[in-house]
């Protein structure tokens, strides 16, 4: 009869119960049951493409999953043995079983699909907890092997990207790379990050205990929107030749080197390459910034350019002017000299450039204030942003003109005493090609969406007049007669080429003035300007600009004039007088 009574009160107890998990209070247990089997997935959006102006990927983002363990799961686990009623629902390698249990049965299926070690494997599986990533940027194939191993619930993949460079040293330290949350932190990847980086979307939904989606359960989601791509005003082909002729100078000159392709009608840069080889998307590459961005220099003799084109527009001279020019002279206390010893020679405003006689600079600018030199050495940009926002860009200096002393009053003249880079150096030819207007320079074409929808780029800031039409003429016609006198190692066959080189003492390793920078920039062609050409080299076997690189220079015109079919120039007949 005891019995009888405990049997009733628990049957009771039981009843009441039910009754209370059914009728009281079973919306709220059914709500927390549902509850503990909701997850809300992350779903990835894709980072942005970067693109040359023809849409050659440069880089891309890939479909990639990362592969996560659950070790609770893997401890509990035990193979099923493969037989005619399991099918394909059970476990076996080769054809044999497992031959363990847990988290070491649960390495030793998933180890050679993963090509890992099923020790370093099923040491990750033995920890604590339900989450373990046991393999990052796995490939669409290898997770569809994985999912055929009947591991649901224990091993899962959460779908990422990879960051993919398609030229590997190409652009290296240009293009940058990304960290291993996907942010942009170097190069064009940290320039563009924002425009790149899309929005990630998710997804809520029941899952069963094989860790799979309950079919019908998913209460809310949002899709991913992609990043949007990026097109450069690079142009692969002629990014790749740069970079092959300055590698090949690197050897010939054993100098390294940096250079820029301009096209002189809209300021889109077509190139911008320096000789190192860094690995897009590599530690170095996050770590670098581009030479041909960051390096600065005195732009040596090539600052004539500026100084000439200055004399003429506030009509002080000619490029035909007659003067007579010694290889040196003394002026308030300070001598300077030409590179060469020379008697006095009768050169017109035109010679001295195309002799680059330093002296006769000097003579020329006697009426010529410190204010007035400043001038036109800044409106050609020198010292100033190029407004193309690239990481680690160094603007140069250039000191105002009541901070200069006796000596750097005419230094200035012939490209000493402020700095510049490849960029600047660059734009500032360009004004010669542009008849006297400066451009704004850009490096970004367009920008399309994730849906398809592109907008092109505008430059930042406006063309400004900097010198008049005739002025750059002149200075132009001047230029081509440099160009004629280093015909014998620079030259572009079928085509007159305007330029100007440079040499110029900068501080090397050691503090002192014991490092050389020769740089060389060409209009080509002179009659009908298409591109600017710099080549900058420092320390060069050869020293001197125009024959080192001048001929650099040259083998990239030659590739420029082939490619874009450039047709061939018409005869000089208007040569400004260099002698008298």
């Amino acid at each position: 009869m005891a019995i009888g009574v405990i049997l009733a009160l628990m049957g009771t107890a039981c009843l009441i119960q039910l009754a209370n998990i059914q009728l009281i209070n079973g919306k709220t247990m059914a709500q927390a049951a549902a509850q503990s089997r909701t997850i809300t997935v992350t779903l990835k959006a894709r980072r942005g493409k970067i693109m040359d102006t023809n849409g050659s990927i440069l880089a891309q983002s890939v479909e990639r999953y990362t592969i996560i363990g659950n070790p609770e799961e893997a401890q509990a686990f035990t193979p099923t043995t493969c037989t005619k009623q399991t099918g394909d629902n059970c476990h076996q390698i080769d054809g044999k079983p497992v031959g363990a249990t847990g988290a070491a049965a649960v390495a030793r299926l998933l180890a050679p699909v993963l090509d890992m070690d099923a020790t370093e494997l099923g040491a990750m599986l033995s920890g604590t907890g339900q989450y373990a990533v046991l393999k990052k940027d796995v490939t669409p194939a290898v997770k569809r092997k994985i999912s055929k191993l009947n591991l649901g619930g224990i091993v899962y993949a959460e779908l990422s990207n990879e960051r993919i460079y398609s030229n590997g040293t190409l652009m290296g330290a240009l293009l940058g790379g990304v960290d291993g949350e996907g942010k942009g932190v170097a190069g064009i990847e940290q320039m563009e990050n924002k425009t790149l980086t899309g929005e990630d979307g998710y997804q809520v939904y029941q899952q069963g205990n094989n860790g799979v989606e309950i079919p019908g359960t998913m209460t809310e989601s949002k899709d991913a929107v992609n990043g949007s791509n990026v097109t450069l005003t690079i142009d692969h082909d002629v990014q790749w030749y740069v970079e092959k002729v300055l590698k090949e100078s690197c050897t010939k000159y054993s100098s390294p080197g940096v250079a820029v392709v301009q096209d002189t009608q809209t300021g889109d840069i077509l190139a911008l390459a320096d000789s190192d080889e860094i690995e897009a998307g590599s530690d170095q590459a996050k770590m670098t910034v581009s030479r041909a961005v960051s390096e600065t220099f005195e732009p040596g003799s090539i600052g004539k350019v500026f100084t000439m084109s200055g004399m003429i527009q506030l009509g002080l001279h000619q490029a035909s002017d007659k003067f007579t020019v010694p290889d040196h002279i003394t002026t308030n206390g300070q001598t300077y000299s030409d590179a060469t010893t020379h008697g006095d020679e009768h050169w017109t405003l035109a010679g001295i450039l195309e002799q680059s006689s330093n002296v006769g600079m000097i003579i020329a600018a006697e009426k010529m204030s410190n204010e007035q030199r400043y001038e036109f050495i800044s409106k050609f940009g020198i010292g100033q942003d190029n407004g193309l926002g690239l990481p680690g860009e160094a603007d140069g200096l250039l000191y105002s003109a009541d901070q200069w002393d006796l000596r750097t009053q005419n230094t200035v003249l012939f490209g000493q005493a402020y700095t510049t880079n490849a960029l600047q150096l660059t734009n500032a030819v360009a004004v010669i090609a542009n008849k006297g207007v400066k451009k704004p320079q850009r490096i970004i074409k367009a920008i399309s969406d994730a849906e398809g929808h592109s907008e092109e780029q505008k430059p930042e800031g406006e063309a400004t007049r900097v010198i008049d039409e005739q002025v750059a003429s002149q200075v132009m016609n001047a230029m081509e007669s440099v160009s004629d006198h280093y015909s014998q190692f620079v030259k572009v066959d079928g085509y007159r080429v305007a330029a100007k080189s440079g040499t110029a003492e900068v501080a090397g390793a050691d503090g002192r003035l014991s490092s050389i920078i020769s740089d060389y920039s060409a209009i080509i062609p002179a009659d009908n300007p298409r591109f600017v050409v710099t080549v900058v080299l420092k320390d060069p076997q050869g020293v001197y600009g125009g024959l080192t690189a001048g001929p650099v220079t040259a083998e990239i015109g030659e590739f420029l004039m082939q490619k874009y079919e450039v047709p061939a120039s018409s005869p000089r007949t208007d040569a400004i007088p260099v002698t008298w």
